[in-house]
């Protein structure tokens, strides 16, 4: 990492969320609360899945690893931002910064895959009913989920092979709470005009194309909904509402973050809380608030808690 950073430059400073002392204090304790939900909302809904045997179906399957990415998704930069809020000068190490940069574009992509899995779950179980048992093997969701994560990381290595070698000379303040790409680009003491449209096309690629899909499996599935009005049609309904919620609040603040990547905006900050903080805990109320199956299984988990 050192080798390929050929500037003075050992550390960046965050400009953080805001500057002032009083909602520093304000954000520590709110952003704690929201950091310990997620984290204990998605390991609640992984631990329920396990451990009832009624959801090992491949929905839950693949609802249980978006869970555990979720996780991921807002633990690369979220405690960070949160010890900041206590410090006067918020600083992050070079090696640091390209690691928040490589694990953002992990699980961000990582996730991006997962739910277009996830659409194709509800394609196959909607459309082809009769056929789901053999397409959707636990062999295949493994495939999917082991795929998400690899086309994950291959996106995030392919971005941040040239950003380790820009030279960064001058230049350190990034202007959000964690290092992205397009403000770490702005940095290197060189024309990276080429470069962004390169790297950020790559992200706009991803993110577009993925919701572009989505919406055609969406619009595919809610036709044949339409079509049938049984109770099993009712049920496929409210789970599609939940997971074009989902798909919704996480590729908006995406999309036009990488939309508009060479200028940086005063609402970029918060979209970027949305899709690292809030999105991570949206999801599991959205899809166990509205999901009977999910709550019986948990009651069934405290439970068994309570007589042991």
């Amino acid at each position: 990492m050192d080798q390929g950073n050929k500037s003075g430059v050992t550390e960046f400073i965050l400009h953080g969320l805001s500057g002032s002392q009083e909602l520093q204090l304000f954000y520590f304790v709110f952003f704690t609360l929201f950091y310990f939900s997620i984290v204990l909302g998605n390991l609640l809904i992984v631990l329920t899945v396990i451990s009832e045997p009624a959801l090992h179906t491949p929905m839950y399957f693949l609802l249980s690893n978006l869970s555990f990415i979720d996780v991921c998704l807002s633990t690369f930069a979220t405690p960070k931002m949160i010890i900041d809020f206590l410090m006067e000068h918020k600083t992050i190490s070079f090696e640091g910064c390209m690691a928040q940069i490589f694990f953002l574009h992990v699980f961000a992509a990582g996730e991006m895959m997962l739910l277009v899995a996830m659409a194709y779950d509800r394609y196959v179980a909607i459309c082809r009913p009769l056929y789901y048992a053999s397409i959707m093997s636990l062999r295949k969701c493994t495939s999917l989920v082991v795929g998400s994560w690899l086309i994950g990381v291959f996106h995030s290595v392919s971005q941040l092979i040239f950003t380790v070698n820009l030279p960064f000379c001058g230049p350190n303040k990034v202007d959000s709470f964690f290092c992205d790409l397009p403000l770490v680009i702005k940095l290197a003491c060189t024309n990276t005009f080429t470069l962004e449209v390169l790297m950020l096309s790559d992200s706009g690629l991803i993110a577009m194309s993925s919701f572009v899909l989505l919406l055609i499996s969406y619009t595919v599935i809610l036709v044949t909904v339409r079509r049938h009005s049984s109770t099993g049609m009712a049920k496929a309904r409210a789970t599609l509402t939940a997971h074009i919620t989902v798909v919704t609040l996480f590729f908006a603040p995406c999309i036009f973050i990488y939309g508009w990547p060479f200028s940086s905006l005063p609402v970029d900050k918060v979209l970027s809380i949305f899709y690292t903080v809030f999105t991570p805990l949206l999801n599991p109320l959205i899809y166990t608030l509205r999901n009977k199956e999910v709550i019986s299984a948990m009651k069934k988990l405290k439970s068994r808690q309570v007589c042991f």
